[in-house]
């Protein structure tokens, strides 16, 4: 199969924000105990942190990871979560069925983040609490000192503010699972009053409000728009989430589901632009899809997992080789859209939909999922490009005109480098890429790195990687500089990362 693809210098979407390559760690399962945090573990460092998973984490290059929920937010005390751990109460986790020994909380996740260099997105818990209690975990996180809740930091063993500057407003508030969710109008006036607190308290934060949990929900677009009307000036972003799933075992159907993406994404900016013209706004507000992944594998698993235990193994989903072509294609939609989206998070990070896994006790493994990621977070910082693309298109049980191949380009002028991601959603057949390039200068071709395997159900487990990159032979360059055509064949069924360098 062929394909035709033109990029140039001057197709920019927008710049990427280096906020796109976030995370996500809850309260869920074994993201936080035996996930992150282990203490007796071998790996562990003096605080409990597993030295082991705090590499991976470095090595994806994670920017931002959200804490504590996700659903759990929505009944938190966050006050529960900190001072000495020994008087910490234990409580009932009603989200997820499970008890919560609150023995790791905001310190030590704000301690955890310094120490794999990311930056923290607290959720404030606006089910069952409210404006007052987010406005005093701002004071706590980000006041100097000299007030109530700063120097109750200070009494806690943490000296110095956390400095978050991202902060979430809730979570999926529109869904009937949440504890105490809320209408469209209730939402809207609590998160203004959240906000002016917030903002009042520390007017350098950022605010993400909780646009609709999917794009499904019977509400969706409504409650965008009722929402917004109340907070828009307050509010720097509206959050997005999805999962995939290929519960049919339909794999051209489920690689088409980031066409779905694709449409969230551009109904939800035109619903923050239609609030803009309405208000006669100059403020934009952008996006925010803080919950991104696929997610389907543990469901059977999750129905018999004991009520009321601690750290259950819940949403431990084994990736396959196809699970990772899907995400990929989520890392280009995301791409694709950098002028409105500004950050985005893989849920989750560490054995709850992840692409890190561990075992108690043990070791800690590479899930499929994690090379897309880990490409697109080292090499999709700079320019977005738009990359008009000719090749064939399919049909499929939910999708029409799904083009075989997925791809996006990003122009690094600080790098001076230029690096194409691609899927080839051809399941057979490998596509013969023409590429034209044109407005860097003079361009060179440095490698052409491929995760691909023929059975599409291949996974990774601590004992052997079956899904793993390799670079592959060939990829040429042709032409004078300034105008070069590329030629590389993607293989069937595979994510691609080809770099080039500008001279």
């Amino acid at each position: 199969m062929k394909a035709k693809m033109t990029l140039h210098k001057e197709f920019s979407i927008g710049e990427t924000d280096k906020r796109l390559y976030g995370s996500f760690i809850e309260h869920l399962g074994r993201a936080v105990y035996t996930g992150i945090y282990e203490p007796g573990h071998p790996q562990a460092d003096e605080s409990g942190f597993r030295n082991d998973v705090a590499a991976l984490v470095k090595e994806l290059d994670v920017t931002v990871v959200r804490y504590p929920g996700g659903n759990f937010v929505s009944g938190y005390n966050w006050e529960d979560g900190v001072g000495p751990q020994d008087t910490r109460p234990v409580r009932l986790d009603l989200a997820w069925s499970a008890k919560e020994s609150n023995c790791f909380g905001t310190n030590e996740f704000a301690a955890w983040a310094k120490k794999v260099n990311t930056e923290v997105m607290m959720a404030v818990n606006l089910g069952t609490r409210g404006s007052r209690e987010a406005g005093n975990l701002v004071e706590y996180c980000n006041f100097s000192g000299g007030t109530y809740y700063s120097d109750l930091r200070h009494s806690h063993g943490a000296a110095d503010p956390h400095g978050i500057k991202l902060w979430c407003l809730g979570n999926e508030m529109d869904g009937p699972w949440q504890i105490c969710h809320r209408t469209a109008e209730e939402y809207g006036r609590i998160a203004l009053e959240t906000a002016k607190i917030m903002k009042w308290t520390d007017p350098s934060i950022e605010l993400a409000a909780c646009g609709s949990s999917f794009i499904r929900m019977p509400g969706f677009g409504d409650w965008e728009k009722t929402v917004l009307d109340h907070v828009y000036e307050y509010a720097d972003y509206i959050s997005l989430h999805t999962y995939f799933a290929d519960r049919e075992n339909d794999v051209p159907n489920f690689l088409g589901r980031s066409l779905e993406m694709d449409r969230f994404i551009k109904i939800v900016a035109g619903i923050c632009d239609l609030v803009k013209a309405k208000k006669n706004s100059k403020k934009t507000v952008n996006l925010s899809f803080d919950e991104w992944n696929v997610w389907y594998h543990s469901n059977e698993a999750d129905r018999k997992i004991e009520k009321w235990t601690q750290a259950p193994p819940l949403l431990e989903d084994v990736y396959t080789m196809a699970d990772a072509l899907a995400a990929g294609c989520m890392l280009i939609t995301l791409l694709k859209n950098a002028d409105r989206v500004k950050i985005a998070c893989l849920a989750q990070l560490v054995n709850v939909i992840a692409p890190i896994m561990t075992r108690q006790s043990g070791g800690a493994w590479r899930q499929t999922i994690f090379y897309p990621f880990m490409d697109a977070s080292r090499y999709g910082r700079g320019t977005a490009l738009r990359c008009p693309v000719s090749v064939d298109k399919y049909d499929s049980r939910e999708f029409c005109d799904i083009p075989y191949l997925e791809a996006v380009g990003i122009y690094n002028s600080f790098k001076n480098e230029i690096n194409i991601f691609a899927v080839n959603r051809n399941l057979q057949e490998e596509i013969n890429l023409a590429a034209e390039i044109a407005g860097f200068g003079d361009i060179h071709f440095t490698e052409h790195r491929a995760l691909r395997n023929a059975d599409l159900n291949a996974c990774n487990t601590v004992l052997q990687e079956n899904v793993k990159p390799e670079v592959l032979p060939g990829g040429r360059l042709d032409g004078k500089a300034g105008a070069k055509q590329l030629e590389i064949n993607l293989p069937p069924a595979s994510w691609n990362l080809i770099r080039m360098s500008v001279k």
